[in-house]
């Protein structure tokens, strides 16, 4: 470990998403608009140990990194124990 002594950290996140569309038109889109976050801190520790914290948090965060360095996503549906592509299916017309 680090030994580097934090006393106080708040952290503060805001997720901006929004969402357009008809579910039954089938046509509703989903997305994520963007991110921000804010860490407050409070330590007798010098600015660069607490940096180096902070670097390491971040590093090793899987969420922030998955967002920040997208990674493929494996999708994969069943039905009634069968393997199916919901895109393959014609949709319905109304």
């Amino acid at each position: 470990m680090m030994k580097t002594k934090i006393d106080k950290a708040r952290v503060f996140v805001k997720a901006k998403f929004k969402s357009e569309g008809s579910v039954l038109a089938e046509t509703v889109k989903a997305q994520g608009l963007g991110f921000e976050t804010r860490l407050e801190l409070q330590s007798e520790e010098s600015p660069d140990r607490v940096a180096a914290v902070v670097r390491n948090a971040e590093n090793g965060c899987y969420v922030l990194q998955s967002i920040l360095n997208p990674v493929p996503v494996e999708r994969k549906f069943a039905l009634n124990g069968t393997e199916f592509d919901p895109e393959s299916l014609k949709k319905k017309t109304r």
